[in-house]
């Protein structure tokens, strides 16, 4: 079968992507996943929130899309009538020294055109009565929501206007024709297009390999793990409480989450998983591992943080560390409030300097777009982020 465009790749971000090309005019278009369901991995494991842009670079495209993607997010569930909360989220400065940090992030809320609110040590309780901190940041363009129904609801779309969605569908090779491109999958089925957009998340930098085109970084896989609140302590969380991020390390730190159904998760950790898919601590796969541990790039990173990933390892196994971690933000939390709960795998892009790629990455080649980083926050974005790509695709090049 001939197809003008096929993404590969079933995520939020592919199926997003198919929508805004069948805005553009894009009839025959498919949607092939490897998975036996759309959503499988990082949509299907995402913590549910619905980011603000507090964090990012202003003028990067991560702050463009991620505004813009926020309020068609929205706009999107009130017509679907997926449930979502507009409950906000408090950053906490737990000592002193992280005053000055807070104010930072202030200052870039507002450039990313946010209203930040800032809150004294006595004003925190009016936001979250079991907090303790000696500063805060509220955010209250920060939302929930379950990304999995979002998706779903953007797959039924894309299907409503005529878009295919194959699933169980792996690509195994593509061959490059003046006019068209052949796509054959494991199971030796075969179809062409016009144009061929890659999504492929935990496998981006494999599968634009495969392709014929270097990415010019290699992905590495990160495993946050989960706790939840048992519900006796639910009453510790109104919304989302976030602590200060470090700056000498990537990743956010734990902090807990309000779901939308009630329940409430404490997490993630980051800890370099040996598979990417790799969802439980013993996941292992020895292509992966070699994969990571043959990068220089991977060691140029491991320089530079060796001792906080030692110290997330650390966590990962012990309780009473991830507790202790989380009760500097909520001094009423017990050790026996803690239930094991799931884990998700971030696909982080990796340069060869060792610098994690912080903004979204897109690499074209002849009829092909690749996407190779899409890290958080590409849910809350992603119809902005498939607008975006869906531009691209239509621009020549």
């Amino acid at each position: 079968m001939h197809f003008e465009v096929a993404i590969v790749g079933g995520g939020i971000v592919g199926l997003a992507t198919a929508l805004a090309l069948q805005e553009l005019g894009v009839r025959a278009l498919v949607v092939l996943e490897a998975e036996e369901q759309v959503a499988a991995h990082q949509t299907g494991h995402n913590s549910g929130v619905i980011h603000a842009g507090v964090y990012y670079r202003p003028g990067s495209l991560k702050a463009k899309l991620c505004a813009e993607g926020r309020q068609l997010l929205y706009a999107f569930c009130e017509a679907e009538g997926i449930p979502y909360d507009r409950c906000g989220k408090l950053i906490v400065a737990a000592s002193a020294g992280e005053r000055t940090r807070l104010d930072t992030l202030a200052e870039r809320a507002q450039a990313n055109g946010l209203t930040p609110t800032r809150l004294a040590a006595e004003e925190l309780h009016n936001y979250e009565p079991h907090v303790a901190g000696v500063a805060g940041l509220w955010i209250a363009e920060t939302g929930i929501v379950d990304y999995k129904a979002v998706a779903a609801a953007y797959a039924r779309r894309v299907r409503e206007h005529g878009g295919d969605i194959r699933t169980g569908w792996r690509l195994a090779s593509v061959r490059r024709k003046p006019e068209h491109l052949t796509l054959i999958s494991t199971g030796e089925e075969a179809i062409t297009c016009d144009h061929l957009i890659t999504c492929a998340g935990l496998q981006a930098d494999r599968v634009a390999r495969l392709c014929g085109v270097d990415p010019g970084v290699r992905i590495v896989p990160f495993r946050g793990e989960y706790y939840e609140l048992t519900p006796d302590a639910r009453r510790l969380v109104r919304s989302l409480i976030y602590p200060v991020p470090n700056p000498n390390f990537p990743f956010l730190g734990v902090h807990f989450t309000r779901k939308i159904d009630g329940s409430i998760e404490a997490g993630p950790n980051a800890v370099l998983a040996f598979r990417r898919e790799g969802y439980h601590k013993f996941s292992f796969s020895v292509r992966d591992a070699l994969d990571t541990f043959s990068y220089g790039g991977f060691w140029r990173l491991a320089r530079r943080y060796w001792i906080t990933g030692i110290g997330e390892f650390y966590r990962s196994f012990s309780k009473h560390a991830f507790w202790r971690a989380l009760r500097t933000l909520t001094p009423e939390l017990e050790v026996q409030h803690l239930q094991p709960a799931g884990a998700g795998v971030r696909a982080q892009a990796l340069a060869p300097d060792g610098q994690l790629v912080d903004d979204f990455h897109i690499v074209q080649a002849h009829r092909m777009t690749h996407i190779l980083n899409a890290p958080s926050p590409a849910a809350t974005a992603s119809l902005s982020i498939g607008k975006y790509i869906a531009r691209l695709t239509a621009a020549p090049h």
